[in-house]
């Protein structure tokens, strides 16, 4: 038997072949939340540095009545579904400057929450390859080792010779369970990361925001735009 990755499939067993075409699975899983959420982290951090520009804008004059009414399209990233939420319950809020800026606060908060949830998606997926794609390799090693030494007790003789090939079959399973987990576990530390500072960008601006509407509602401009 020549040790080549064609060779030692050929002689794989069928629970060996399982092992493979599940940890394969697991493989083109984790690969496409990877693309998947670049795609959608990169798009939403362009269209929140986008809104950021334009809003940001108008609210340096604390001119809060204009952003309110001022729509900035669909495509505004994370950011910018979280400030808007900021501002629908300013428009709607009461006239009554704590209840105002307790709504808009509370508004902030569980959209910032959804956002960073709706980041989160997929990443329990690639946490799960990376921890159990090494086990599920593990497991066909263990299995076609068991099956290399009983064939050795069948035949009756002993010796490295006899088995190595039988063990070469077994670890190439743990081969492949290392080679699913290790950019699984990569990239979900990179994009964990991500997520984690997008979340302190959201928890900055909420409260830039929020300070934005207090100062405005102490001036006594509140009356005036909710009239």
């Amino acid at each position: 038997m020549q040790f080549t990755l064609i060779d030692i499939w050929h002689h794989t067993g069928l629970f060996a072949r399982c092992i493979i075409f599940t940890l394969a699975i697991m493989s083109v899983a984790s690969l496409v939340v990877m693309a998947e959420r670049m795609i959608v982290f990169r798009k939403t951090r362009a269209d929140s540095r986008n809104f950021a520009a334009k809003m940001g804008a108008i609210l340096a004059k604390g001119d809060l009545s204009t952003a309110a009414n001022t729509n900035l399209g669909k495509d505004v990233g994370h950011l910018g579904r979280v400030i808007n939420s900021g501002l629908t319950a300013y428009r709607i809020s009461p006239n009554n400057k704590e209840v105002a800026v307790e709504s808009v606060a509370r508004a902030l908060e569980r959209q910032a929450q959804r956002e960073v949830q709706s980041m989160k998606r997929g990443l329990g997926l690639l946490a799960t390859v990376g921890s159990t794609a090494p086990f599920v390799g593990l497991l066909g090693t263990t299995m076609g080792i068991v099956n290399a030494f009983q064939l050795m007790a069948a035949a009756g003789s002993g010796g490295l010779g006899t088995i190595s090939a039988g063990i070469a079959e077994a670890l190439i399973t743990t081969a492949f369970g290392l080679l699913v987990a290790i950019p699984a576990v990569m990239a979900y530390n990179f994009l964990q990361g991500w997520v984690d500072a997008r979340a302190v960008d959201i928890s900055e601006s909420s409260n830039e925001f929020l300070d934005v509407v207090a100062r405005h509602l102490s001036g006594g401009a509140h009356s005036s735009h909710a009239a």
